[in-house]
């Protein structure tokens, strides 16, 4: 018994080609609203967790089994602007399939169902034992949804996360922490060439603290503080009042998260150039995901799944972050990037290899399967 593979495309270009960035609700809500039956065609129940701002998240459990040992975590959002869908369509050449969020993480949502119905056409249970979260915030660091995963996620004994597999198939059991952060510095304007002296400049202040944020850097052990965009100023013959900095950091371990957060509220505690103010807000956002031993042993049976079917199955470590982040620091056996193969996810580029839609469908049912083996939590199939 086999996934029809005509059938996940359908449903694949009707999913990439709706625009859903994470900031428009209306698109990220059409998305659910298509999903949605699939699962309740399973028998699955649905329960929608309302937002304001962001698209609704989705908690969706068997109706005949309120307690699943086995967590599957999906996003919904991608990084794209409303409109991008009209101008770059879903597209199939050459065995790969292109269009906003279709390997990130669009063709994961369309394995998941289809591992699920797959299971449950052959006659397994094991599709019962889990339960699928349905974010909508992931891509600007799922502020509103950490909470829900991170309670949802409670007593489970396995996380599977759908982001992309690498470009060379392998899943991911380790990512570096991350977080965001934002200096607002407030200065005095004057005119550059009749009273200079009476102006403080917030964009020099801002560079001070630009030189001292990137001297945190220790790529070696894996800290990286990077101020990837600023804004400031009027005119060029006006000292700004004015200048922002967004900074990114990323890091490898827990003692490093804190270290780093501490470093920077000590380099924004003081101003360099005097009469500015400095205003820091944001945080670490996701803590690192470690592999550890219940990681190692996750990766383990995966891998021996993937043997079964022919698929070597390797590991790697990534810098970019996710939500497998909030389920391993709970202690709870996470691998990520279990969806289909693709590249150069956020970009014009992106794309997805076709013939892995269906490989990476069918090992994650199988391992759904084995996982529910693991468990002995079955329960009577329909």
């Amino acid at each position: 018994m086999e996934v029809n593979l005509n059938e996940m495309l359908t449903l694949l270009e009707k999913l990439v080609n709706m625009d859903s960035g994470s900031n428009d609700k209306e698109g990220v809500d059409r998305v659910g609203r298509e999903l949605l039956p699939y699962f309740e065609q399973l028998g699955f129940q649905v329960k929608r967790i309302s937002q304001k701002e962001v698209g609704d998240h989705f908690v969706i459990k068997h109706l005949k089994n309120p307690h699943p040992p086995i967590l599957v975590v999906a996003h919904m959002d991608t990084v794209f602007e409303k409109g991008t869908t009209k101008e770059r369509p879903f597209t199939i050449n050459n065995g790969k399939a292109y269009g906003p969020g279709v390997i990130d993480m669009k063709a994961s949502l369309v394995a998941v169902i289809y591992a699920l119905r797959y299971l449950k056409n052959k006659g397994s249970s094991a599709y019962q034992q889990v339960e699928i979260i349905l974010n909508s915030d992931e891509e600007i660091g799922s502020v509103t949804s950490r909470e829900l995963i991170e309670k949802e996620a409670l007593g489970k004994s396995f996380a599977l996360v759908m982001e992309p597999a690498r470009r060379d198939g392998s899943v991911v059991t380790e990512r570096r922490g991350s977080g965001r952060f934002t200096i607002e510095v407030h200065g005095k304007a004057a005119h550059s060439g009749i009273e200079p002296e009476k102006g403080r400049s917030a964009i020099e202040e801002l560079a001070h603290k630009i030189v001292k944020l990137h001297e945190l850097n220790d790529h070696e052990h894996g800290i990286s503080v990077n101020v990837g965009m600023i804004e400031g100023g009027d005119a060029v013959n006006t000292v700004s009042a004015t200048a922002t900095g967004h900074v990114d950091v990323r890091v490898a371990t827990l003692e490093q998260a804190e270290q780093v957060e501490h470093k920077i509220e000590e380099v924004c505690s003081s101003s360099d150039v005097k009469g500015t103010e400095i205003e820091l807000t944001g945080d670490m956002r996701r803590p690192p995901m470690l592999k550890d031993e219940k990681i190692e042993s996750l990766f383990h049976i995966i891998k021996e799944v993937g043997a079964e079917l022919g698929i070597e199955i390797k590991d790697t470590k990534t810098g970019g972050g996710s939500d497998a982040s909030f389920t391993s620091a709970m202690g709870i056996p996470t691998v990520d990037g279990l969806g289909p193969i693709g590249g150069n996810a956020h970009s014009d580029r992106e794309y997805l290899e076709i013939s892995s839609l269906t490989e990476r469908t069918l090992l994650l049912a199988k391992v759904i399967e084995r996982l529910a083996l693991e468990k002995e939590v079955y329960v009577q199939s329909e």
